[in-house]
This record gives C-alpha cells, structure tokens and sequence, in this order.
C-alpha cells in the first residue's frame, strides 16, 4: 500500500496492529498516541515510520500531527482513528466529569483528528478517513466488570453519526469516510472482563470467540484503501455475527 496514513492510537489494540500492518505493506505512518514512549517500545524505528505524542481532544496536538505528517513525508492519504478512551461505569455511577471526558476523547477527539485531516486531504481533492465506533452501539450495553457504559456506548454512536455527517460533506470534494465497528477484540480494553463474563459474551458470537486485532485492522485497511474506491458513509461490522446473536 503505497500511501502514507496517520494512525491514532497506536500504541497497543486495534491501532497498533494497523500501523504494523501498515508498514509491512509499504506504507508510510505516523503513529500517534498519548503513550509515546510505549508506542516507540512497540514499534521500534524506521524510515517510513513517524511517531508522535499527543492528546486527539486537543485540536493544537492534532493539526501538529498532521503538519509534522506532511513536513516528514510530504502528503498524507490516508486517517485510521483507533485512539478512545473506555468507561465502564453504570447509568446510576456515573459522574458529569467522566462522562464530559468520554465525549471529549471519543468524539471531540473524531472531529479535530478528522478534520485536521481533512483540511490537507481537501486541498488535494483525495483522501480516505476510517473512523471506529463499536459494536456495543448495537446492543446499548450497560458497563460494570470492564463493559462499555453509557459513557462510552453514546459516545460511539456520536461517532457514527458523526462519520455520516463528515462523508456527506466531504465527498464532493474528493474525501471518502467511513467507520469500522470492531465487536470484542482481544486488546487491553477486554482485560476486565471475568471468565464467566468472557464466556457469556461469547454464547453471543455465532463464531464462539472474540476478534484478533488483525481481523478488525483489516477492515480498516480496506476502508482506507482504493479497493474501497466507491465507498463512503458506511459503517463496516466485524463482530463476529453478534448483532443477530443470542
């Protein structure tokens, strides 16, 4: 894939295997994430590879990281936007400061990595944007034991909403975007959750396990490529069949 693509979140999960996959396809990155140091352990050092530090609720980190995209490689291509912050807190445990720092992570974060992105992408009049919002948008899981909460599960689906918006208003100049919506994936994010939990869940999964991140980053990447070329405002499920699960 001879693109160059800024990926969010890069420092573990779904993210991190993107920019790997990335790379091992001839791809140009930069990773960003708040975990820096974490992310350049992962990931070590090469030529085609940018690594950067920052917040994606801050619009200064995020236009910088695009800025630094374009002064390192000279264009960019391509957004795959895995960074998120998860709560796990119940409706009635919920506080305003937490459920404030969700929205401003999940979904202030979308629209200032986006449309950092897009003020390049726009100018060129090509690009291609994959947003992640999540499965549990589906199902408006309730949080407790390390599941998404309300906190998390509206601010995924403002990030649908959001990803709708953004590709009916960018298309016309040449920008596609679309979102990837992991089921649960063996990251970090599902540490919490009980055996009994685990195995519960996964009754729900017509194919009896949770996703790799490899499975979900290669939806992502098909979004982002030109095999996806006619294909904007879509929300792509890799779930594993949950959504007509038990």
């Amino acid at each position: 894939m001879k693109k160059t693509v800024l990926v969010t979140g890069a420092a573990s999960g779904i993210g991190l295997t993107c920019t790997k996959l990335l790379l091992e396809r001839g791809a140009k990155v930069t990773a960003f994430d708040p975990q820096l140091e974490k992310m350049v352990d992962a990931l070590g050092s090469s030529d085609s590879l940018l690594t950067i530090g920052g917040d994606v609720s801050q619009k200064k980190d995020c236009f910088n990281a695009v800025a630094a995209t374009i002064e390192c490689f000279g264009c960019l291509d391509g957004l795959i936007h895995c960074g998120a912050a998860h709560s796990s807190a119940r409706w009635n445990e919920l506080e305003p400061d937490e459920m404030n720092k969700i929205l401003a992570i999940n979904v202030t974060g979308s629209l200032l990595i986006a449309q950092a992105a897009a003020n390049h992408m726009t100018k060129q009049a090509k690009g291609s944007i994959v947003l992640t919002t999540s499965a549990s948008v589906l199902f408006g899981v309730t949080g407790g034991n390390g599941q998404g909460g309300p906190a998390y599960v509206s601010s995924k689906g403002a990030v649908l909403a959001l990803m709708r918006s953004l590709a009916r208003a960018l298309g016309p100049m040449g920008v596609r975007v679309n979102a990837v919506s992991p089921g649960i994936t063996n990251t970090p994010m599902v540490a919490g959750y009980t055996e009994e939990q685990q195995a519960a869940m996964k009754q729900r999964f017509p194919l009896g396990r949770f996703a790799e991140p490899e499975e979900i980053a290669e939806g992502a990447l098909y979004l982002l490529s030109d095999k996806a070329s006619f294909m904007t405002g879509e929300n792509m499920h890799i779930n594993g069949g949950s959504n007509f699960g038990g």
